[in-house]
């Protein structure tokens, strides 16, 4: 971070600018998540439709697929377009009340949760991330990653719309070896895929179910080019950690059925991003307990 700063910027003004810049493109994020899988879906239903030879609807009656610029931000449940002062990060939620100013229908919690978190972890990846070009590239890194948990979480898909662009973003950033050799990197994409590629049908061969989608392999794919097949053991261990135990207290404590499925991105993602800037202390600390003994 120290690279990034200017002797007229101190570290704590720094880390306030990059955490409020997190404001807004978190605010950002939530259209993406939101209206991402939205466009998505209307386009594999059209596609689908032209395929099948399905007689379309009058094109006057079709309506528009809503992109991530169109239409302008309203409210879902009685469309009144919303103005500028309604849509400042978390203020607006605060002042709204959580609720629209025309319906008084309930707003999503989501909103103001992604500002913040996107704002937090921004602050912390830049405060972690050492240069300037780390650092931009750890950004873009964590962007892509709350935006592929927060679709997951929502509608259980992985779009390779962002999986695939950020596993050559990745390759990319590694041609100078910012994050691991780009010999690492390739093993690391393709060691990522190719292990839950196997999980996946040796599971489905022993139990006749589907245990993840193959939105999982492109995602560890990705985070392998990121950060190198080195990380892969460790991104693997913390994220089927975390997802057991979050599993199993849903089953326990509550009560939901064995066979519930629980979208696995997140926990990728949140332990990703926990490899890129803490890694190799966890790594070197962990191999340093078996040189003590």
């Amino acid at each position: 971070m120290n690279a990034l700063l200017t002797h007229n910027i101190s570290p704590d003004v720094f880390i306030m600018v990059i955490f409020c810049f997190g404001l807004v493109l978190g605010s950002f994020l939530n259209v993406v998540i939101l209206r991402l899988p939205q466009q998505l879906k209307a386009q594999w239903k059209n596609e689908s439709e032209v395929f099948l030879g399905i007689a379309q609807e009058d094109k006057n009656e079709v309506q528009p697929i809503n992109t991530l610029l169109w239409p302008p931000s309203h409210c879902t449940n009685c469309g009144q377009r919303i103005k500028p002062w309604q849509n400042i990060p978390v203020i607006s939620y605060l002042l709204l009340k959580g609720r629209c100013n025309t319906c008084s229908h309930p707003i999503s919690f989501q909103y103001p949760f992604v500002e913040l978190f996107t704002g937090f972890v921004l602050a912390v990846t830049a405060a972690y991330s050492g240069d300037a070009i780390n650092a931009i590239y750890a950004i873009l890194f964590t962007l892509c990653l709350i935006t592929l948990a927060g679709i997951d979480v929502n509608e259980k898909l992985l779009p390779d719309q962002i999986t695939l662009p950020l596993l050559w973003i990745g390759l990319f950033a590694n041609i100078n070896g910012t994050f691991a050799p780009l010999p690492d990197a390739v093993t690391g994409a393709i060691a990522g895929y190719l292990s839950l590629w196997i999980l996946y049908w040796v599971f489905k061969l022993v139990t006749g179910k589907e245990g993840m989608g193959y939105g999982d392999f492109k995602l560890l794919a990705a985070l392998g080019a990121w950060l190198g097949w080195q990380m892969l053991p460790l991104i693997i261990l913390i994220s089927s950690t975390v997802g057991a135990v979050i599993g199993i207290s849903a089953i326990l404590l509550g009560g939901q059925d064995r066979d519930l499925q629980i979208p696995f991105g997140p926990f990728l993602a949140g332990a990703g991003w926990i490899a890129l800037l803490w890694g190799d202390n966890i790594i070197n600390w962990y191999f340093s307990g078996f040189n003590a003994v």
